[in-house]
């Protein structure tokens, strides 16, 4: 790996999960919660202020779908107005309960059953999770993006943002190409960083210097 990958993965490279304090694993909980942030992280705000909401959500109890019924319709439009997720509050607190409630019907719960379900194909999986409340094709592509730490067979997910970003460091942008300039078990860590490269000129002319 490069000096240029290695100063992008450690400028950049924190996952949003990890930074919304989610220790992802091939577990429900934090799958759950990973569908939470990315249902966050849709709207047209900040990704900070994504990742502070999610925070909140979890800090109240809302780590998994009974946790998030558990709280009242209310209980979530305070916990994202704690996160200034103040624009899409009532909205995004009523899609949240909906969504868990068809993370139980649909899954009980445990979102490995999506992958189950899928037979593990990327453009299945996709379709599947567009079918969640508040899950468009952004929503989707930030899970699998970052889900991919956990389930090898999404890899490598580089989509458009991820293109992007390596266009602006002057990286290939072919996906697969892109995919070999770091080891497989970074996938996630570059594909973050890439984003935030999408997002943010003046990151991207520091890592270029």
């Amino acid at each position: 790996m490069d000096a240029l990958m290695r100063h992008l993965l450690r400028e950049g490279g924190t996952t949003y999960a990890r930074e919304s304090d989610i220790t992802l694993k091939d577990q429900p909980a934090p799958l759950f919660q990973l569908l939470v942030l990315a249902n966050l992280l849709s709207a047209r705000m900040s990704a900070d202020i994504g990742i502070a909401a999610a925070r909140e959500l979890f800090a109240a109890g809302g780590t998994t779908p009974r946790g998030m019924l558990r709280l009242s319709w209310q209980d979530r439009v305070d916990a994202l107005g704690r996160g200034h997720y103040v624009r899409y509050d009532e909205s995004t607190a009523t899609r949240l309960g909906e969504m868990s409630e068809l993370a139980l019907e649909k899954y009980a719960g445990d979102l490995r059953r999506l992958a189950r379900d899928s037979e593990r194909d990327r453009g299945r999986a996709l379709e599947l999770l567009q079918e969640f409340p508040g899950i468009g094709p952004t929503g989707a592509d930030i899970f699998c993006r970052e889900a991919q730490a956990v389930w090898p067979w999404l890899r490598p997910y580089l989509d458009d943002q991820t293109v992007k970003g390596a266009e602006r460091l002057g990286l290939p942008k072919d996906p697969k190409r892109l995919a070999d300039l770091v080891p497989e078990s970074d996938l996630a860590r570059f594909a973050a960083a890439l984003v935030r490269v999408a997002r943010d000129k003046k990151l991207a002319d520091a890592i270029r210097r």
